[in-house]
């Protein structure tokens, strides 16, 4: 039976997030040439992580994946950033990581859980009880602007 932990991120673990950042982005082969051609794209602000706002999924002890939050001025919660090892994807660490951001986000006030989701990961956000809102235009080309209602 698998051990699973989220738990707040530490300062000390934003190289390793990073790292799991980029396996996890380069693991989409529609994202891998842009990425590569842009390195500074990957960064965990260290403040996102002195704040409490970045979430970690251990399984077994090793860091499965993890997940960052940022308040939206409307009172909502924006899901800045979601990844998991390549090779433990559809395992549920994605969704026990956005319940849980989920329910962050509900304890704050918010009543949406809202992300600029990449359009290859729509499915993955759909199942997660997202809607479509529309789009956006991001750094590297068109992102889905998705909304999870947090009260029924």
């Amino acid at each position: 039976m698998d051990s699973i932990i989220i738990r707040n991120a530490i300062v000390s673990e934003k190289a390793a997030l990073e790292a799991l950042q980029l396996r996890a982005s380069l693991a989409n082969e529609g994202d891998r040439a842009a990425l590569l051609a842009n390195p500074d794209a990957i960064e965990q602000p260290i403040e996102q992580i002195a704040s409490g706002d970045v979430f970690v999924l251990e399984l077994n002890g090793k860091i499965a994946g993890f997940a960052a939050l940022i308040p939206k001025p409307d009172g909502d919660t924006e899901l800045d950033g979601l990844f998991v090892e390549p090779d433990l994807r559809r395992r549920g660490v994605g969704r026990l990581l956005v319940e849980h951001c989920a329910q962050i986000a509900l304890s704050k006030g918010s009543l949406n859980l809202c992300v600029i989701g990449n359009p290859h990961a729509e499915a993955f956000y759909l199942s997660c009880g997202f809607e479509m809102g529309g789009w956006t235009e991001t750094r590297f080309g068109p992102g889905l602007l998705m909304r999870k209602r947090l009260l029924a």
